[in-house]
């Protein structure tokens, strides 16, 4: 799958982005795909090698990964991995400064790993693009919504 971005505008500041984006154990009351989160690695915050279980509402159904973050550029971004399926499943989000306020986005990326996950990959791929561009979109606007109310 080709890496997919989305960003949108919010009124609130940088700061304040980075704090809903951070809060894991929020997520579900913030982000409106996300059903529920486990926490895998007995922690409290947020930070490099912090693992989690996330359960969406994806088509119709839930579907459960389990994520860990990977990298942190503090206040601005984190990278986040996942591999289920026969995929590897990267996420970017950032914030930066923007003139009303901060800029929020996300960055997708599902690089098959196997036999099934490459075939897949060439037969739906292109079809998946969309609808995961637009969960994506949901997720950012969530985001930068809960930013500008809190």
């Amino acid at each position: 799958m080709h890496e997919v971005v989305v960003s949108v505008d919010s009124k609130a500041e940088p700061s304040k982005v980075w704090e809903v984006m951070t809060d894991l154990d929020r997520s579900p009351d913030t982000i409106r795909g996300i059903v529920a989160v486990e926490r895998l690695d007995g922690g409290a915050g947020f930070e490099v090698g912090t693992r989690w279980r996330e359960t969406r509402a994806i088509f119709g159904r839930e579907a459960t990964e389990e994520m860990e973050v990977v990298s942190i550029n503090p206040g601005r971004s984190y990278t986040v991995l996942a591999a289920s399926r026969g995929n590897n499943y990267t996420t970017v989000m950032t914030v930066e400064p923007a003139p009303t306020g901060s800029r929020v986005a996300m960055s997708f990326q599902a690089e098959p790993t196997g036999t099934v996950g490459k075939l897949l990959a060439a037969t739906m791929g292109r079809l998946m693009i969309g609808a995961t561009k637009k969960m994506i979109a949901r997720d950012v606007e969530d985001i930068a919504t809960a930013a500008e109310v809190s």
